[in-house]
C-alpha cells in the first residue's frame, strides 16, 4: 500500500518510497505527554500544516481527502479530453465535470435555470397546491421523506417521514440568543439571493422566508432529541397518518411522489407534525411561497453564476465557519460527478489505486478486532451472562465490508445532457437518486449495498444491516500502513475498526440485535448500568469548555465518544494479542504501547477555526479532535502507564472518575 498510497506530485512520497510508521516531525516535545498529549503527539504536524484560508479545519483526514481529490480530478481531466458514447458512465462523468468548469456559460445564464421552477411555485393557488407542486417538482420543505430499512423488520424497506426545511440546518441557529448574529447574516444572505433571482421586493421575500423558518424551528426537535431512536419510531399506515394529521396535505405529497398507500410507514417527530397539521392550513400563501422559493434558490447557489455562489459562500462558509477563501472551481466541479456517480468513479479509483493485498490485510485486522471485542464482552464485570450471550451473538453476525462493493451501482437510467443547463442536469440527477431510493419501497433490504463510495476517506457502522464498512480511500497512511509495525497499525486503523464495531454497542446501536432489528436484548439491570456509564461519559465531555463560555455537548456526541472509548480499549487488546511472544523492542525510542497511543493521536492531528468549533459543537455528533484524544485517553490506565503519567499531571484522571464500558 505504501508504494501506491500517495503518488500524486506534491502530495506525498514517490512510488518507491515507504511512508514512515511514525513521523517524528509530527511531535512537539516542548509539551510533556502528561501535560497535553494531543499537542505532544501532533503539535509538529499542526505547525507544518497551518490552516489556509480555504479551510475551516484541516487534519489528517483532510490531507488524505485532498490527495484523493487530486487523484480523481486527474482521472476527470483525462476523460474530459476524450469523447464517449452517449449514455455511458464516462460520458455522464465527463459532461458533468465540464459543465461545472464552464464559468462563461454559468455566468451568462445567471438565474435563468431557476425561473421555470420559481414560476411553478408562484402559480400555486393554496398551500395544499404548493405541497403538490413541491412533491411533483422535488422541492423540499416543511418535512421530508426517504425509504429505509424497517427498524423492527430490517429485511424490508419502508417509508420514513421527518422534520426538514431549515436553511441553516439546525433549530439552535434560530432559537438561541447567542446565534442572533448568524440569523442576521442569514437574512442578509436571503435578501441577496432573492434579488439575484429577480424578485421585485427581495427584502420582503427574505423576511417572509425567515419568518416561516423561525416558526418551524421553534417546534422542531433538538439534535440531542433526534438521537432518541425509540421516540422517533412511530409506525402507522397511510390512512392512520392522514387521520392523525389532517392539516398536512399528505394525499398531494404522496401522489406527487407516486407512493401508493402504505400499510406501514414511520413518522419521526410526532409533536412537530402535530404542529404542522395546525400551522399549514392557516399559513399565509405568499409567505409559504417565499419560504419554499428561498430553500430552492439557496440549494441551487453552488450550481449557478458566480454571484450566487459568492452570496452562499460569504454566509455559510465565512460567517458560519470562518473560511475566507473559496474553493477553486476545479474542486467544486469534480465533486459533483464524484458525488452523483460515486460508484462509477469508485470503480476507476479502486482499479488504479487500491491493491488487493491491502484488502486482505485489512480483513485480517478486522477479524483480530472482533476477537478482542469478544474477549472484552466475556470479561465485563457489569454485564450479566444472558446479556453477554446476546452481545456475543450480535458480534458474530457483523457483516464486514472492505475496500469496494462486490457489485457496482447501475447508472444506466441517469441522463446527463450537455445541451441542458448545469442546474437542469443536477435536477435530473436528483430525480434519478430519488427514484433509485423509492424503487426499494416494500422490497427486501439489499445488504450488499454500500453507504459510502470506495474513494471516501471515512468508515461507518449501519445498525439495520449490522455491518461495518471501510472504504478503500481510508486504507492508507497514517490510518493503515502495511509497512508499519503492529502497534502503529492497531493504534490508527485498529482504533477506527474498533470504533465502528463499538457503534453496534453504543447508546443507539445497542438497541439493535444481530439481525439489525430494534430489539431489547438487555436485562433491565444491565441496561441501567450501561445507561449510567453513558451518562458518566457524557458528563465528562459536558465539563469541557471548547471556547470561552461554550461547552462540549456530551449527549450529542455520546455515540461517537462511546465509539472512541470502545475502539481504544478493543484495539489495545488486539495489539497486545498480535505482539504476544514477540520481542518488545524500542522503535524511534518508543515502546509498543507508546507507539500505539502516538499513532492514535496522529489520526486526529488538526487545525481548526473558532467558528468551526462553534459550528461543530452545535451540529456534529463527533467531538472535536483535541477532545477525541485528550478527553478519551484520560479513562485508560494503560495510557498512563505507557507515558508515566501520574496524579497531578493535567492528563491524569483518578480511577473514581474514569469510565469503563467496553
Amino acid at each position: 500500500m505504501a508504494t501506491t498510497a500517495m503518488i500524486i506530485a506534491g502530495c506525498g512520497p514517490k512510488a518507491d518510497e515507504k511512508v514512515p510508521a511514525i513521523n517524528l516531525a509530527n511531535l512537539d516535545t516542548s509539551y510533556a505527554p502528561g501535560q497535553n498529549f494531543y499537542m505532544y503527539a501532533t503539535g509538529g504536524w499542526q505547525k507544518a500544516h497551518p490552516l489556509t484560508a480555504e479551510y475551516a479545519r484541516f487534519g489528517t483526514f483532510d490531507e488524505l481527502r485532498e490527495n484523493n481529490i487530486t487523484r480523481i480530478n486527474d482521472l476527470f481531466k483525462e476523460m474530459a479530453a476524450k469523447t464517449y458514447a452517449a449514455g455511458t458512465d464516462e460520458q455522464k462523468i465527463s459532461d458533468l465535470y465540464k459543465a461545472g468548469l464552464d464559468s462563461v456559460r454559468l455566468n451568462k445564464e445567471g438565474a435563468a435555470p431557476l425561473q421555470p421552477y420559481l414560476a411553478k411555485i408562484a402559480a400555486a393557488g393554496s398551500v395544499k397546491d404548493l405541497v403538490d407542486i413541491m412533491a411533483r417538482n422535488r422541492f423540499d420543505g416543511f418535512f421530508g421523506g426517504y425509504v429505509g430499512a424497517d427498524l423492527t423488520n430490517s429485511d424490508m424497506q419502508i417509508y420514513y417521514l421527518g422534520q426538514s426545511g431549515l436553511g441553516m440546518g439546525n433549530r439552535d441557529y434560530y432559537t438561541l440568543k447567542t446565534n442572533d448574529n448568524l440569523k442576521a447574516g442569514y437574512l442578509a444572505f436571503l435578501k441577496k439571493i432573492f434579488a439575484l433571482a429577480g424578485y421585485s421586493d427581495p427584502d420582503k421575500a427574505a423576511e417572509n422566508a425567515l419568518g416561516v423558518e423561525q416558526t418551524l424551528a421553534e417546534h422542531q426537535w433538538t439534535s440531542v432529541q433526534e438521537r432518541d431512536i425509540q421516540a422517533g419510531w412511530n409506525p402507522c399506515s397511510t390512512a392512520e397518518l392522514e387521520a392523525k394529521y389532517p392539516g398536512i396535505p399528505f394525499k398531494e405529497y404522496f401522489a406527487g411522489y407516486a407512493i401508493p398507500d402504505q400499510d406501514k410507514l414511520s413518522v419521526g417527530e410526532t409533536d412537530y407534525f402535530a404542529f404542522l397539521s395546525d400551522y399549514l392550513p392557516s399559513l399565509d400563501l405568499q409567505k409559504a411561497k417565499d419560504y419554499v422559493s428561498g430553500l430552492l434558490i439557496q440549494g441551487a447557489c453552488g450550481y449557478l453564476s458566480d454571484d450566487f455562489y459568492k452570496a452562499s459562500f460569504d454566509f455559510f462558509s465565512t460567517q458560519m465557519r470562518g473560511v475566507t477563501q473559496q474553493r477553486p472551481r476545479w474542486k467544486r466541479a469534480m465533486s459533483v460527478p464524484d458525488g452523483i456517480l460515486g460508484e462509477a468513479v469508485g470503480k476507476m479509483y479502486v482499479a488504479k489505486y487500491f491493491p488487493e493485498s491491502s484488502k486482505q490485510k485489512m480483513i485480517a485486522l478486522v477479524k483480530n478486532l472482533q476477537t478482542a471485542l469478544g474477549e472484552h464482552i466475556d470479561s465485563l464485570d457489569w454485564m450479566g451472562d444472558s446479556t453477554k450471550a446476546k452481545a456475543r451473538e450480535k458480534l458474530s453476525k457483523y457483516i464486514i465490508k472492505v475496500g469496494y462493493p462486490d457489485k457496482w451501482k447501475d447508472y444506466s437510467k441517469l441522463s446527463i445532457d450537455p445541451a441542458r443547463s448545469y442546474y437542469d442536469n443536477l435536477v435530473a440527477a436528483s430525480e434519478w437518486s430519488l427514484q433509485d431510493n423509492l424503487s426499494k419501497l416494500g422490497k427486501p433490504t439489499d445488504k450488499t449495498e454500500w453507504g459510502m463510495t470506495p474513494q471516501t476517506v471515512n468508515a461507518y457502522y449501519n445498525p439495520t444491516t449490522n455491518e461495518i464498512c471501510f472504504p478503500a480511500a481510508i486504507l492508507q497512511p497514517p490510518f493503515f500502513n502495511p509497512d508499519a509495525d503492529d502497534p502503529v497499525n492497531y493504534g490508527a486503523i485498529g482504533v477506527v475498526i474498533g470504533h465502528e464495531m463499538s457503534h453496534g454497542f453504543d447508546d443507539q446501536g445497542s438497541q439493535f440485535d444481530g439481525d439489525g432489528n430494534m430489539n431489547n436484548w438487555w436485562t433491565p439491570q444491565d441496561a441501567a448500568l450501561f445507561h449510567e456509564k453513558g451518562e458518566k461519559l457524557a458528563a465528562q465531555f459536558d465539563s469541557i469548555e471548547v471556547l470561552p463560555g461554550l461547552h462540549a455537548n456530551g449527549h450529542l456526541t455520546l455515540g461517537e465518544n462511546i465509539g472512541d472509548h470502545g475502539g481504544l480499549s478493543i484495539a489495545y487488546t488486539a495489539m497486545e494479542n498480535a505482539i504476544e511472544g514477540k520481542p518488545r523492542k524500542l522503535i524511534d525510542g518508543f515502546t509498543p504501547e507508546q507507539r500505539f497511543y502516538i499513532a492514535y493521536a496522529t489520526v486526529w492531528a488538526q487545525n481548526i477555526t473558532d467558528e468551526q468549533i462553534k459550528y461543530a459543537t452545535t451540529n456534529d455528533p463527533h467531538s472535536i479532535a483535541v477532545n477525541r484524544v485528550n478527553a478519551s485517553l484520560k479513562n485508560f490506565q494503560t495510557f498512563f502507564d505507557a507515558f508515566g503519567i501520574k496524579e497531578g499531571d493535567p492528563m491524569y484522571m483518578p480511577e473514581s472518575e474514569r469510565v469503563h464500558i467496553w
